[in-house]
């Protein structure tokens, strides 16, 4: 089953993401040295952009998952409610979650292997461990635990899953709230992030020759050099101060 803190771009997925870090590249080539052979120098580094825009669509599915798992632990929790056994909530939690979600989501996919291993003589527990260690989400990570605690010492099940639900739900309102008072600093932190390219643009269009000392020479190139790490050492400040998710 799926790893989720690994995330491979495929297909045409993976072509533009491989478009994007080349135009990234071509325009610092351009801007901060105006020079082909730094474009082709920088190349490779397309790589490395392309693995940081796998971990960020990593870390988007992995947020997603958490808030479907949330709909699965509510689903389980009215099966449970109907009278059914914990082993065949899962199953009958499937119907309720085809009502909300679409087949080949996440939570449907595990949904549907979680019942067939438990079919197939696994332990409840052994799934949700499963689970919580190809996810590493924090509240899966909890729930397995306390599932696994629960079972062994004779708890309510239905009452630690609708609690655990509710945690869960609890958790996500809490992060969409702080990322909406934050918005707008994130969109001046992606303002900000571009006025730099923009002014150095800019005097390109207007001024041609006031950047030309700058270029094809040592003092140009270790100065130039010098702005750019400064530019994206500000850059990955900003968004790890940005980072809310999971």
């Amino acid at each position: 089953m799926t790893d989720y803190n690994k995330y491979k771009a495929e297909g045409m997925e993976r072509l533009q993401m491989y478009g994007k870090a080349i135009g990234i590249i071509v325009m610092i080539g351009l801007l901060f040295y105006k020079s082909i052979v730094a474009i082709l120098l920088f190349l490779p580094f397309s790589v490395w952009l392309v693995k940081y825009q796998e971990k960020q669509r990593m870390k988007d599915r992995k947020w997603e998952f958490n808030q479907q798992f949330k709909q699965g632990l509510l689903a389980i929790s009215s099966s449970l409610n109907a009278g059914y056994s914990v082993e065949n909530a899962f199953g009958e939690a499937v119907k309720d979650l085809e009502l909300v979600y679409e087949e080949k989501t996440d939570i449907m996919m595990e949904f549907r292997w979680m019942e067939q291993q438990i079919s197939l003589n696994k332990t409840v527990e052994e799934v949700l461990a499963d689970l919580a260690e190809r996810t590493r989400i924090e509240d899966v990570e909890n729930f397995a635990e306390i599932f696994r605690t629960a079972k062994r010492t004779g708890g309510d099940i239905i009452k630690i899953i609708q609690q655990t639900g509710k945690n869960i739900g609890e958790r996500i309102e809490i992060q969409r709230e702080v990322e909406t008072v934050i918005a707008e600093k994130k969109l001046e932190s992606n303002i900000m992030a571009m006025v730099p390219l923009g002014m150095i643009g800019y005097m390109w269009l207007t001024s041609p020759g006031f950047l030309e000392p700058l270029y094809h020479n040592l003092f140009g190139t270790v100065l130039m050099t010098g702005i750019l790490l400064a530019y994206l050492g500000a850059y990955w400040m900003m968004q790890k101060i940005m980072d809310l998710r999971l």
